[in-house]
């Protein structure tokens, strides 16, 4: 195992946001479970050069250093079900993509897409309000393009 900051530019990402802010207990229990899980992680016999991590109580992160093994469709599928397996034993949802994760002064916040839009008519969020692109794939993406205003994000369409 390798801790996400030292993976390279170039490891394949996924990223599960939950739907609620996750207290602490949980991230330790998602952090004990995400270890076991990934030094057990392998495809077609290889084992997979992979990092785990939950950020700000709210992401989980899974990446995987290609160069030394790729992660196969039924490695992927594994990664799949085991988050599965944590919203199940947490009671949360990680699949929502209709979820909206917002920083508000220090603090982030998550919302529907739907009140995501209340808010944006109201003027609380605006063009520069931070927000997090879950869609980034690799480790480079996510150091570049994770974090960002509103206007440069897929959720822009908010703005009137």
């Amino acid at each position: 195992m390798t801790t996400f900051k030292n993976m390279p530019s170039d490891a394949r990402l996924w990223v599960y946001q939950s739907n609620r802010i996750l207290s602490d207990a949980e991230v330790k229990a998602i952090e004990e479970e995400g270890l076991k899980f990934i030094s057990d992680w392998a495809a077609h016999g290889a084992s997979l050069k992979a990092s785990f991590d939950v950020l700000h109580n709210l992401f989980v992160v899974i990446a995987v250093d290609e160069k030394q093994a790729m992660a196969s469709g039924c490695s992927i599928d594994k990664s799949v079900h085991f988050v599965k397996a944590l919203e199940q034993k947490l009671s949360l949802n990680l699949f929502d993509r209709m979820q909206v994760a917002y920083r508000s002064s220090n603090e982030i916040k998550v919302c529907k897409l739907s009140d995501f839009e209340k808010l944006a008519a109201q003027g609380i969020v605006n063009e520069s309000t931070i927000v997090y692109n879950n869609m980034v794939d690799s480790k480079s993406a996510f150091d570049s393009s994770w974090e960002v205003p509103l206007k440069d994000s897929w959720q822009k369409r908010v703005l009137v």
